[in-house]
């Protein structure tokens, strides 16, 4: 209606259909072109939308695939560290092997010629003979353990799966010497032999006095153990004295009673350490003190805070054992 208004408006009089018909075409492109030019407007906005959606959909893959493949190249990174560590850590081993090895050449080297030097006397003196056989006992010693670091050398060689030339000649020159050593030492026992040395004296091996070496070194290590020995135990004192371990005397009539260790305590209820390896007695209380004797300076109660020892940190551990190799420690919770 408002159409046939606007066309009235227009042609009031009505002379001319042709003209109302064009007037009404026009307005009817005017809103077709308004209409079209509204959905490409709209249809513009939604494809931005789905243009950014996509943009951050793929940026956020993108930054997903980066952080993964950084994360796989710091995986490498560290297992070729690690295994650059463990080659470097093998061939140190290595080298330090190499070089007690060579050592150990020299010293052989050195007990030859002294050796020929003393049995060049045509008159041996009790002293020089008992001389000549130690040297030839410690040589074959020597010879027959580094036979073995070079066979133990050759085979980790071979087992890390690294075929490293300057290696591989280095413990073969290593052979080599090993095996002149042994050719010279053999000839030193021939000549020997031929001025009334035992064959069976030269051919023995330290094995005796290795044993007695080894059963001394055992004693040694048995007594360090027992002299770094000591034993430990802390609780309250309701804790303590149910373990049957401390006691409270002195004192007039019951008051001013100290607490102190019981004579006859049963030891299973102590904590066995090394005084060379323990620097510290654990409390975590509001009060902590030593009912065991240990010089003062020796030890030290160490705080968190105002309402709380932490631990008792052993400053001084040959002097704080001196007096007692055990420690009691009464806490109150």
């Amino acid at each position: 209606m408002k159409n046939d208004e606007n066309l009235n408006k227009i042609n009031p009089e009505g002379t001319s259909n042709y003209s109302s018909d064009k007037v009404r075409t026009t307005i009817e492109k005017n809103a077709l072109k308004k209409g079209t030019e509204k959905g490409l407007l709209i249809a513009g906005i939604i494809s931005f939308f789905i243009l950014v959606t996509a943009g951050i959909i793929l940026y956020s893959m993108y930054t997903n695939e980066k952080k993964a493949q950084m994360a796989m190249m710091e995986d490498q990174r560290t297992a070729f560290t690690e295994m650059v560590t463990a080659r470097d850590s093998a061939i140190n081993e290595w080298v330090a092997t190499f070089d007690q090895i060579e050592r150990d050449l020299r010293t052989i080297r050195e007990k030859e010629k002294a050796i020929a030097v003393n049995s060049s006397d045509p008159e041996f003196s009790a002293d020089s003979k008992k001389r000549i056989l130690e040297d030839i006992q410690y040589i074959n010693t020597l010879i027959e353990q580094n036979k073995k670091k070079i066979a133990s050398l050759s085979d980790q060689l071979k087992k890390s799966g690294n075929t490293i030339k300057s290696l591989e000649t280095k413990i073969a020159s290593l052979e080599v010497s090993l095996q002149q050593s042994e050719v010279e030492i053999t000839g030193l026992k021939t000549a020997l032999a031929e001025k009334d040395f035992k064959i069976e004296q030269l051919n023995t091996k330290m094995s005796d006095m290795e044993v007695t070496i080894a059963q001394k070194e055992e004693f040694i290590s048995n007594q360090t153990n027992e002299l770094n020995k000591a034993f430990v135990a802390s609780g309250t004192y309701k804790d303590l004295k149910e373990k049957g371990l401390v006691a409270k005397e002195g004192g007039f009539l019951g008051l001013g009673r100290k607490e102190s260790l019981v004579e006859n305590f049963p030891a299973g209820t102590f904590e066995q350490i090394d005084i060379t390896q323990l620097k510290t007695i654990q409390v975590n209380s509001k009060k902590a003190k030593l009912i065991t004797e240990h010089p003062v300076g020796s030890y030290e109660l160490v705080r968190e805070g105002k309402d709380l020892i932490s631990y008792i940190d052993i400053k001084d551990p040959s002097e704080f054992w001196k007096i007692s190799k055990y420690a009691v420690v009464e806490v109150v919770k």
